[in-house]
C-alpha cells in the first residue's frame, strides 16, 4: 500500500497490512488533525519506507511524535518513542483509505457529543493498552 500527503511532498510505501487499526477520540488527535476524530493504522517499523522525505515531527507530549508534511500541514504519522519498532500512519492518508477499516474506538471519554458512530467496534474509555478485556 501507499500513500502520501495533500500536496505530494512525502510519500510513503507499506510492505505489509497493519496489525492494528482504530478510531482515535482524543484531545490531541482533534487538535492536530482538525477533525472529530483521528484514524490510524499500525505497522512494524521495518514495514514503512519514506519514498522520498520524512515528516517533519511535532512534540506534542514527552513521548508522542506527530508527523506532518512541512509543506501543506497533512497529518501523517504517529509514533511513541518508547516503542521505536512501531509507527502508525493516518489511514486517510493512504492512497486508498478503503483499504484499511478500523477494528476499533481508543478514548471515547473525549469523543464530541454531536459525532454519532454506529458500528460494532470495540469502544476503550483511554487508550486500548490501559483497558483489561
Amino acid at each position: 500500500m501507499e500513500g502520501g500527503c495533500l500536496c505530494g511532498a512525502l510519500r510513503y510505501r507499506v510492505s505489509n497490512a497493519p496489525f492494528a487499526a482504530d478510531y482515535c477520540h482524543c484531545r490531541m488527535c482533534q487538535k492536530s488533525t482538525g477533525a472529530a476524530v483521528a484514524s490510524w493504522m499500525d505497522f512494524k517499523a521495518d514495514q514503512l519506507t519514506w519514498l522520498n522525505d520524512k515528516p517533519s515531527e511535532y512534540h506534542s507530549s514527552e513521548y508522542a511524535r506527530r508527523g506532518f508534511c512541512g509543506q501543506c500541514g497533512s497529518t501523517l504519522s504517529f509514533r511513541d518513542t518508547r516503542y521505536p519498532e512501531y509507527a502508525s500512519l493516518a489511514i486517510t492518508s493512504l492512497d486508498d483509505p478503503n483499504q484499511v477499516s478500523p477494528t476499533y474506538h481508543i478514548y471515547t471519554d473525549s469523543q464530541v457529543n454531536w459525532l454519532r458512530i454506529d458500528d460494532d467496534c470495540k469502544r476503550f474509555p483511554q487508550g486500548a493498552t490501559n483497558q483489561s478485556d
